[in-house]
């Protein structure tokens, strides 16, 4: 008896992948978020044949990604996974947060099953869109044998979720992993593992399960020449409950924007110190604020929700 291959399910939420311009010659002036998943799989003809399923959880552009939609997209994504015929998952989704989403994916569900996030640079319209290529991409890593974790399928590179970052906004190869650990490529159909899949500690749905509008409120802050504490005295009075300080170098903070976040710090706001360079960690010395390691400023932030979150 012949063994079905393993169901792939598509989970869509809008995009750029999903947008529309009126000139095939628009590669910037577009609307994300136009068209439907099942459109996005029908421009695939190489899909044709595959065992996919596809479902809309949203219909946005992802700089106006909410909490919102991450529950409803965290939830989706969990009641597939439980289906013991799906084999993965893949999510389109626009570029702009999708690292966001994924780190968030990784920490609240840490799934033994592939999720795998994809996009484009380029609208569908575009005379040549990138869209199909990394859908088709993302589907096959999906079904690949071992794949696990919550990773990201670009321009026929593979990235895990905690390195991934966007480093360009136009190229259409816009994401890079910082520390350049690459888990896989796709090639010419094929997945050559390079690394490992992710693995993590799953926080839980139910750490999500609060309704958004009660969520802890997280802002970043910027280090930079002439930093000072006004912006994180107006967020102390704006009621925040959590701040990311980007700081230069190895988290290095003005001394006063330092001296405003310590007050923040001594009036009950969890502060964390990341960097805003493109890669490397924040290391911890005696007397600094908390750390966040290696993670980007809005992986960070995210962190910080999560931990307020269990508070």
């Amino acid at each position: 008896m012949q063994t079905l291959e393993p169901l792939i399910v598509i989970l869509g939420t809008g995009g750029t992948i999903a947008g529309t311009a009126q000139s095939a010659a628009d590669g910037v002036g577009y609307t994300a978020a136009q068209l439907r998943v099942e459109d996005l799989l029908a421009a695939v003809p190489t899909l044709a044949g595959r065992r996919l399923e596809a479902h809309q959880v949203a219909q946005l552009d992802s700089k106006d990604m909410d909490v919102a939609t991450w529950q409803a997209l965290a939830a989706a994504v969990h009641e597939q996974l439980d289906r013991p015929e799906v084999g993965g998952i893949v999510i389109t989704h626009g570029t702009d947060t999708l690292e966001e989403t994924a780190y968030l994916l990784h920490r609240v569900l840490a799934p033994a099953k592939p999720v795998v996030l994809t996009a484009a640079m380029r609208p569908a319209t575009a005379l040549a869109p990138d869209g199909p290529q990394n859908l088709a991409d993302a589907v096959q890593v999906a079904a690949a044998q071992g794949a696990a974790g919550v990773v990201v399928a670009f321009a026929g590179r593979v990235h895990d979720a905690v390195q991934v970052r966007k480093t360009h906004s136009y190229r259409v190869d816009a994401f890079e992993s910082m520390d350049g650990a690459l888990v896989a490529r796709v090639e010419e159909g094929s997945v050559r593992l390079l690394g490992r899949w992710p693995v993590g500690d799953a926080l839980g749905l139910a750490r999500m399960a609060a309704p958004a509008a009660d969520w802890p409120r997280v802002d970043i802050v910027m280090n930079h020449a002439g930093a000072d504490g006004r912006l994180v005295r107006a967020l102390l009075a704006a009621g925040v409950d959590g701040i990311v300080a980007a700081g230069t170098g190895n988290g290095t903070l003005s001394w006063q924007l330092e001296a405003a976040l310590r007050e923040a710090q001594a009036a009950g706001v969890r502060v964390l110190r990341s960097t805003r360079c493109d890669a490397g960690p924040v290391m911890h010395l005696p007397g600094l604020l908390p750390t966040a390691g290696a993670l980007s400023p809005v992986k960070a932030r995210i962190e910080l929700m999560l931990a307020l979150l269990a508070d």
